[in-house]
């Protein structure tokens, strides 16, 4: 993130005695567009994000300028771009904007690039069965009253005889010092005009730690339908950033109770809710989940990782949205015993993780991967916590977490929400224990980011064989005594362990191999079932009795097919 810096511009404000004498950042740059505009006979404002921000003394990387007169934005990004030499200013003639992006290199004091926002002021209205609105040419009042809040809305001149001159029709100062949203116009025509707007509320809220006035609050209840013609790219981009900022839970906890959330994230509504049976009574997932969403922020605080986060850290804030999500289609009630869950990390995983990112169009490469893993494996080190836990479930552990155990055990801190003090002592402590046990192994064996010490073209080298059933059995059976602690995870072992195995996994291949010749039509949908027997399975040694052995596996698995497609 860009640190904070500011040039000794001063925004006036004589108009308001709730803040004098603030500064705005990039004096330089704002003095140069103030001068081009002056050249050209243009008026022109520095206006909505930038201006909050520097008000609420926030960095920014985008600032945002309006001209007065049609097509006059053009115009003066062609005119400041040419007279900085050496920048290109992006023209969107549909939208009627255009973008200078300056280097950090030219711009004092900015490690990421600065972009300039330039469009001429505008007013809009709205068809109600479209997002898209009627643009006309409009005055700078008529732009600052098509903004989403007050604090949005504000406007500081730049053109020399004015420069610094705050324009503030809306009480926007007021707004931003007492740190409440509000909307310059009725919020139900703000609403039902833009429905994205609903959205921003609930991020701004997220990320300022504003309060949105109960009228404003209202009306995103009566419009929260309306979000539906908003298009999913844009919907996603406002919750990435609310999950991204520094009170995600604040946001999506505004979305709950506005009747938001269930139009744009309805698997994250069907954790909400208790059920009690005799007694029983399972606790509430949707706030369970927001609470370990709350206790993740402040471990990524204490580790040093600030709002707005991205990369590992933003989906490992998704890993803990999601973790819980497959609990709804596990619930089942078992009497004695109470309400249980059982496999909803695996199904969460396999199935509900994979849809909501197709659906929210969410990354689907590794970040997907990551969210999935962390998902599926976050019950894992709750069942190491015991004194008595073994080299080789902490060896499987860090093997099947790799590079991702941290952010694991992150997660699992998190996901403590007890409100009981010493419970939550007691699970972290036998936490502390685990990592500290993952530390031990990891240092004598090298598990995380495993490498198989024997691969595949070495074995089909000693072997004699090509790729195939073979090399893959091998390839298994060595990880697999690794992890037992059989051998140590070291070349020359698991190469004497590969050749005293050799002939087995030989004869198995061939095994697999008759087997997958005789197999016709739908019976091919056994073939992953008789390869698992072929690779872990007990097999007899002699061949006939292997081969019905295969076979029965080969019956019992398309039986469980018809079951369940019944």
């Amino acid at each position: 993130m860009t640190p904070y810096r500011t040039f000794g511009l001063r925004i006036h404000l004589a108009t308001s005695p709730l803040m004098t004498d603030l500064p705005l950042p990039h004096e330089p740059v704002l003095r140069r567009v103030g001068a081009v505009a002056d050249r050209l006979g243009l008026e022109v404002y520095a206006v909505g994000g930038a201006v909050r921000d520097a008000l609420l003394r926030r960095p920014t990387t985008d600032l945002d300028f309006v001209t007065v007169g049609p097509g006059t934005g053009i115009v003066l990004a062609k005119a400041l771009a040419k007279e900085l030499g050496g920048h290109t200013a992006h023209v969107y003639e549909n939208f009627g904007t255009a973008a200078v992006r300056l280097p950090p290199a030219s711009v004092e004091g900015q490690t990421e690039p600065l972009v300039l926002e330039f469009v001429a002021a505008r007013k809009e209205s709205y068809r109600r069965d479209s997002r898209k609105p009627i643009v006309e040419d409009g005055t700078l009042g008529d732009d600052q009253r098509r903004r989403d809040f007050t604090v949005n809305a504000l406007a500081v001149a730049l053109n020399a005889e004015r420069f610094g001159e705050l324009v503030d029709p809306f009480d926007g100062l007021a707004d931003l010092a007492a740190r409440r949203l509000r909307t310059p116009l009725d919020p139900a025509e703000t609403f039902d005009d833009d429905p994205l707007r609903m959205l921003r509320a609930a991020r701004f809220a997220a990320q300022l730690g504003f309060t949105i006035v109960p009228e404003a609050r209202a009306a995103m209840e009566a419009h929260a339908g309306r979000i539906a013609i908003v298009s999913q790219e844009r919907v996603t981009d406002e919750l990435q950033k609310i999950v991204a900022s520094a009170r995600p839970a604040t946001g999506l906890r505004i979305l709950f109770e506005t009747g938001l959330l269930a139009y744009v994230f309805p698997e994250l509504v069907a954790l909400a809710g208790v059920e009690a049976v005799g007694g029983y009574a399972h606790k509430d997932n949707f706030h369970h989940t927001l609470g370990v969403l709350e206790n993740l922020v402040d471990l990524q605080l204490a580790q040093g990782v600030e709002a707005p986060v991205e990369g590992d850290a933003l989906w490992l804030r998704w890993a803990a949205l999601l973790h819980d999500i497959a609990k709804p289609d596990t619930k089942r009630f078992v009497p004695g015993t109470g309400w249980t869950f059982h496999g909803h990390e695996d199904l969460g995983a396999r199935r509900h993780v994979p849809r909501v990112f197709q659906r929210l169009k969410l990354p689907l490469g590794e970040p997907l991967e990551t969210v999935c893993e962390l998902v599926r494996l976050h019950h894992r080190p709750v069942a190491l916590v015991d004194e008595d836990v073994t080299d080789s479930a902490v060896r499987r552990l860090l093997f099947e977490a790799g590079d991702r155990v941290d952010d694991l055990m992150t997660l699992v801190r998190a996901d403590i929400t007890s409100q009981n003090p010493r419970r939550v002592r007691r699970y972290l402590a036998g936490f502390d224990r685990v990592e500290e046990k993952m530390r031990e192994v990891e240092e004598k064996d090298r598990l995380r980011a495993f490498q198989p010490p024997v691969d595949g073209h070495e074995i089909m080298e000693a072997v004699g064989v090509g790729e195939g059933v073979a090399v893959g059995i091998l390839k298994e059976w060595i990880r697999e005594a690794i992890l037992e602690g059989e051998i140590p995870n070291e070349h020359d072992p698991a190469f004497a362990y590969m050749l005293a195995h050799k002939d087995e996994a030989l004869r198995r291949a061939r095994l697999f191999e008759g087997c997958l010749r005789s197999l016709q039509g739908s019976e091919r949908a056994a073939m992953g079932a008789i390869k698992e027997a072929v690779f872990r399975d007990a097999l007899p040694d002699d061949a006939e009795a292997a081969e019905a052995y295969l076979a029965r596996v080969k019956e019992d698995a398309l039986a469980a097919r018809e079951e369940t497609a019944e």
